[in-house]
């Protein structure tokens, strides 16, 4: 974390700006490469380098196939990438991934990791699962700000046309569709894993065409319909329908199957802190297995690896010799390693959350929901990070706004969100959040910005079945994997890219 602290007075009032971020300025050094030789000389049989969650997964695969020659190095000063947290003293906030949907019954692994983290308890007389309902969502789970008032859902409803009603009922008709249907093999056409999905021709072709262009071949029209598919593409991979792929786009509705649980349909898993929760599990693997602050910036093939990694607090490089090694980062810092990787064809969204603390009258006798979204806004609305706390809040509200910068120029997206100073991401996330409503600012105490430049990677055309050559190991001795190579960024994908990798390491 970098933060930046400022306070702005309004109407005699103090109010607390921070700015943190990750650490991007440790992982430029890549450009330059001018680090110490190395003084210091570690020897593991496996080494993973990145800490989020396909590195982790990878960790408890290991640990759990009796492979307990194992080392973890990370860039950041803590393990969880995008699912990490921050804690203020009224509750934990997520920095990133903040919920986990139902997994399908076909997720056998992750519905195994839950049991493990006590969220699925076994079963009931019906075959059922019982879950521990204190992390999901409770009612009411989201709402949408539409036409000057909230409404439940944040499918847009009230005041709708006739004509409006009845595209957004075929919608859901067909991806209903699309989402039991298989190929001749039997596979899914929209799976997850993404992996196991169908490659029949239908499906590449949808893989090849933008998502909006599709909705128009369909003859969809409504205003509401397609704000509705924006938003959740925005929301799922950082850019709307009018960049991700079709495929993509049905995916976000068509690869969650519901066929795990009658019961828990709609609701989602959920934490104060996010995903970070799903992370510190994680992290019970790699308990004297990790080294944080560590970048590793160089890679030789011998008989053995030789990766040298800097050690960003002690400020010295260490060489670490391994038998095999797990690439567990992104492709663009890949490309800085190895000179064969190539990341201009992977395109990774800019991301701004901001955590308000509020005082305890924000809303008044109004219900704050888990999901609080504004109809038409450039962010993704807001997250209440105290939705499961089952007490009264006696002391402040704290909230984490969401925004993606869902543009056809990532990188000046990227140089544009790290040069915003901390008055100008004030203004940027009130003008938006002021639509539903006008007086926030007279309720906040503290407003902190967190950027995440490379945030999660963009599903765009040909970006889940044409990317096969960054998936390729060299020489048996070095593997990646990363939720990037699935082309969707979401926490089922990196679970399975670092099982699975894992599981050909051994």
């Amino acid at each position: 974390m970098l933060p930046f602290l400022q306070y702005c007075s309004k109407k005699g009032k103090s109010l607390l700006l921070k700015i943190t971020g990750t650490n991007h300025i440790l992982g430029h050094k890549l450009w330059a490469k001018d680090f110490p030789k190395p003084t210091e000389e570690i020897r593991t049989k496996y080494l993973i380098v990145g800490g989020g969650i396909s590195g982790l997964s990878a960790c408890r695969f290991f640990s759990q196939n009796n492979e307990n020659d194992y080392l973890l190095l990370e860039m950041e000063n803590h393990l969880g990438g995008n699912s990490s947290n921050g804690q203020n003293q009224f509750s934990k906030f997520p920095l990133g991934a903040h919920y986990l949907p139902l997994p399908n019954k076909e997720n056998i692994e992750i519905i195994e990791f839950l049991k493990e983290c006590g969220v699925y308890q076994g079963d009931d007389k019906n075959g059922d699962p019982i879950l521990d309902e204190y992390q999901m969502t409770f009612p009411q789970q989201e709402r949408l700000f539409f036409k000057n008032s909230w409404q439940n859902d944040i499918v847009p409803q009230k005041g709708i046309s006739i004509e409006a009603q009845k595209e957004v009922d075929h919608f859901f008709k067909m991806m209903d569709h699309f989402r039991d249907k298989k190929d001749n093999q039997g596979k899914y056409f929209f799976a997850i894993p993404v992996e196991d999905s169908s490659k029949e021709d239908e499906v590449l072709q949808l893989e090849k065409m933008i998502f909006k262009d599709w909705l128009h071949q369909q003859n969809f029209k409504s205003e509401e319909l397609f704000w509705l598919l924006d938003y959740s593409c925005r929301d799922d991979y950082g850019l709307g329908i009018d960049y991700v792929s079709a495929w993509a786009g049905i995916h976000y509705f068509a690869g969650r199957k519901n066929n795990w649980s009658k019961k828990y349909k709609e609701q989602v898993f959920t934490w104060p802190e996010g995903n970070a929760r799903l992370a510190k599990h994680f992290s019970t693997y790699t308990k004297e297995k990790s080294l944080p602050n560590h970048l590793v910036f160089d890679v030789k093939i011998n008989d053995n690896i030789e990766v040298l990694s800097f050690d960003n607090i002690q400020k010295k490089t260490k060489k670490i010799i391994a038998e095999k090694v797990l690439f567990a980062t992104p492709q663009f810092v890949n490309e800085r390693i190895f000179n064969h990787k190539r990341a201009e064809n992977f395109n990774y969204v800019p991301w701004l959350l901001t955590t308000i603390i509020l005082k305890n009258e924000f809303g008044g006798d109004e219900e704050l929901a888990w999901d609080n979204v504004i109809y038409g806004s450039d962010g993704l609305g807001y997250i209440y990070d105290q939705h499961q706390n089952i007490e009264q809040i006696l002391g402040e509200k704290v909230i984490t706004y969401y925004r993606s910068f869902s543009t056809d120029d990532c990188k000046k997206a990227r140089k544009k969100l790290y040069s915003l100073k901390q008055d100008q991401l004030k203004n940027l996330v009130l003008d938006d959040l002021k639509k539903a409503h006008p007086l926030i600012e007279d309720f906040i105490i503290e407003m902190q910005f967190h950027k995440i430049g490379h945030a999660m990677i963009a599903p765009v055309p040909h970006q889940i079945f044409g990317k096969p050559e960054a998936k390729q190991s060299i020489d048996g001795k070095i593997f990646f994997a990363h939720s990037d190579l699935s082309g969707i960024s979401i926490f089922e994908e990196a679970f399975y890219q670092g099982l699975r990798t894992a599981e050909k390491m051994l």
